[in-house]
């Protein structure tokens, strides 16, 4: 029975039907009248409230908080292991049809087990562990001192990481008991995905609705910025750090440019999500197209020598992922004749173990084995001026516009079930920060569940009965066990 539940498990996550994102939606959508008093505390954290001579008696002293989220990652190799488990025992990564829903926590322990020795060398060849935390904790202590100094605005930070140490719900118990009453919610993933910023903030959607005596929007408002790839000063940063290696290449590099049309290539390389996501909803590729673009405009263009391409990494499976492919483009390059080459993590706002392991090691060995010379690499976000300074300029204007709440973010970017919760409402459709299209048709989430269940069932059948019949695991047959 082990086997045939490696089986069911390989089917699961590798089906084109197999996962699909569901956040649970909860009625914390506010008031008229709560709208305005949120709308009153965050004004009044900037000194712009909007309060009127009649309403003044009831100003609350607002104590401002940011909550920066983050996916994590093991300090050491023994955290590994666990770490793993965190990330596959979230139904948003792996979504199992009910009648297998139980199995979750039993498949999450098979495939930590099978993957942590493999992980745990990856994050060895980095040094042992993943530097996420140490660059998140950086950001928040120079997002606080910006805020300090260019606005004059007391600010306490938080880091709440979703499968890692700080998890988000140690956060929000240090928010409690500072006493928050005006959060500021800041995943930082430039671009939003149902993967990552959207399953961060199911987590907060559950825990506000669980205990709503101490998040509500009587203790606490609240106001969520759900993606800020298009802001300017995230582009100026990010352009600037790709200008910098784009102006390392030497005259003797640049004069053995194999490409007779431009001497130097960038490729910005996002981290992938598979494709049935996009078809489901996920607004993620076309905030990747719309950063890569944003961020082309401001760099040198063909006429002055650069060329630009966009691939997609840390692909799992042989199921379709968002194309193409890294390791596809990278040779492709070489047999074109490139030599000089920039890569740019587009996903990523700090350095953990897909920029220094599978970008920095992985990929450039395929460069350098498909002819390209003259590698660099642009690093990631990490501390940079412009991009704290923009992060605090992004704090000011969120606590001065109209709030969107945790609930709203998710609707906006079609990661729960939207119909069902329009229904239970009574709205007509909801808009928001990052919707693209009318919210209400993302029901493809409960369709893609119910052939999850059957491909899933079939697949436990048919794995049964070849074991049965051949004597051997399918998982031998098909050649994916170690």
């Amino acid at each position: 029975m082990m086997k045939a539940l490696c089986w069911i498990l390989h089917l699961v996550i590798s089906s084109h039907y197999s996962i699909a994102f569901v956040v649970p939606t909860y009625n914390v959508l506010q008031s008229s009248d709560s709208s305005s008093k949120t709308l009153s505390i965050l004004n009044a954290a900037t000194a712009l409230s909007l309060e009127t001579p009649s309403d003044a008696s009831s100003a609350v002293e607002p104590n401002v908080g940011v909550l920066l989220l983050n996916l994590g990652g093991p300090e050491t190799g023994d955290d590994v292991e666990e770490f793993l488990y965190n990330l596959f025992a979230d139904p948003d990564i792996i979504r199992l049809p009910g009648p297998l829903s139980p199995l979750q926590n039993l498949i999450a322990y098979i495939i930590s087990k099978r993957r942590a020795p493999k992980s745990r060398a990856a994050y060895d060849s980095i040094g042992g562990g993943s530097p996420i935390l140490k660059y998140s904790n950086a950001q928040k202590d120079l997002l606080c001192k910006n805020l300090k100094d260019k606005y004059d605005l007391d600010v306490k930070a938080y880091i709440g990481m979703r499968y890692w140490k700080p998890y988000t719900e140690e956060a929000l118990d240090l928010i409690r008991k500072d006493k928050i009453n005006a959060l500021v919610i800041l995943p930082l993933y430039p671009q939003f995905s149902i993967s990552t910023s959207g399953s961060s903030l199911r987590v907060l959607q559950e825990q506000f609705a669980k205990n709503a005596q101490f998040y509500g929007p009587d203790k606490m408002v609240h106001t969520v910025v759900p993606s800020w790839y298009d802001r300017p000063g995230y582009v100026k940063a990010m352009a600037g750090l790709i200008k910098n290696e784009l102006d390392s290449f030497t005259p003797e590099e640049l004069a053995e440019a194999g490409d007779a049309e431009c001497a130097r290539h960038v490729l910005f390389s996002a981290h992938g999500v598979p494709a049935s996501y996009i078809e489901a909803g996920d607004p993620y590729q076309s905030q990747i197209q719309d950063c890569v673009r944003r961020i082309s405009d401001a760099l040198p263009g063909v006429d002055e020598g650069v060329k630009i391409h966009l691939s997609y990494q840390s692909r799992v499976g042989p199921i379709e992922w968002l194309r193409p492919y890294t390791d596809d483009v990278l040779p492709e390059l070489g047999q074109k004749g490139v030599k000089n080459l920039v890569v740019v993590p587009i996903s990523f706002v700090s350095e953990h173990v897909e920029t220094l392991e599978e970008i920095d090691i992985e990929y450039r060995e395929l460069a350098e084995e498909s002819g390209i010379e003259n590698w660099r690499r642009s690093p990631a976000l990490n501390t940079d001026e412009t991009f704290i300074e923009d992060m605090a300029d992004m704090v000011m204007e969120a606590l001065s516009e109209p709030s969107q709440t945790v609930t709203e973010a998710c609707i906006a970017n079609n990661c729960g079930d939207v119909e069902e919760f329009d229904q239970r409402l009574g709205f007509t459709g909801i808009q928001g920060v990052g919707a693209e299209a009318d919210l209400r048709v993302t029901g493809k989430l409960r369709d893609k569940e119910r052939i999850n269940g059957r491909f899933a069932i079939f697949g436990l059948l048919a794995t049964i009965i070849v074991e049965l019949t051949s004597g051997k695991s399918l998982t031998d047959i098909l050649g994916f066990s170690n």
